[in-house]
């Protein structure tokens, strides 16, 4: 079984966090040492613990075993910007071979690894590398989340076809419902769900302090090929 899975979105803000949490806590409670792994964060705040990123700390916290920080997220930028942009204005080079190793480190010590992109699928990294090319390194197989809003069809299929070209497996998609007053949900679902090569893994409503809740029921982790219940 593939135990590391790639989490990417249509766009900026399409719930990238919000599932890749969900799906943490779900392998959690089917048994799994489960983890997450950001390896790139933008729009961080300053702690007397260092920097520090808040989707990262999400993912950390729903982590089983425990981890460290900078396990989670290597590359901690503070302004909100384009990973490559943000690493420039540092002085910092995002060394694809770092992010290998923080996610070998972790397989190692995890029965599932979900990794939490930045962005869209085609985000930069550098002038000549983009976040892709690095989950094509590693062969990852990849699970979509679709930001539920006016042009998310466009978004998604998109993305999808992407992916394909690629030579990356689509693993199943979620869809997540950013604009609570999206016309027509239903019909675009019933559409994604005929148009896209991977199962839908589930729907996350649109939900008052939904970073704080849980979500596992939304998600069923067995479509991705693992048992709802595992004996150690």
């Amino acid at each position: 079984m593939t135990n590391a899975f790639f989490v990417t979105g249509t766009d900026t803000d399409a719930g990238k966090t919000v599932v890749t949490r969900t799906l943490i806590a779900s392998g959690v409670k089917s048994g799994y040492r489960t983890t997450g792994f950001k390896p790139i964060a933008s729009g961080s705040t300053l702690t007397v613990y260092g920097m520090r990123n808040s989707d990262a700390l999400y993912l950390q916290a729903a982590s089983q075993p425990e981890l460290a920080y900078e396990e989670v997220n290597p590359f901690t930028f503070e302004p909100p910007i384009a990973p490559h942009i943000a690493a420039r204005q540092a002085g910092v080079e995002i060394c694809p071979d770092k992010l290998s190793s923080g996610l070998y480190h972790l397989k190692q010590k995890s029965d599932l690894v979900f990794v939490e992109g930045a962005g869209g699928w085609r985000v930069p990294l550098s002038e000549t590398t983009k976040f892709s090319d690095w989950v094509k390194q590693e062969n990852l197989p990849v699970i979509l989340v679709v930001g539920v809003k006016l042009g998310c069809l466009n978004h998604a299929m998109l993305t999808a076809e992407a992916i394909e070209r690629d030579g990356l497996t689509l693993a199943g998609w979620v869809a997540n419902l950013v604009d609570p007053e999206t016309s027509c949900y239903d019909e675009n679902l019933r559409y994604l769900e005929a148009m896209l090569p991977a199962p839908k893994l589930g729907e996350i409503p649109h939900l008052p302090d939904i970073g704080k809740r849980d979500l596992t029921e939304y998600l069923n982790l067995e479509l991705l090929g693992f048992p709802a219940s595992v004996q150690l």
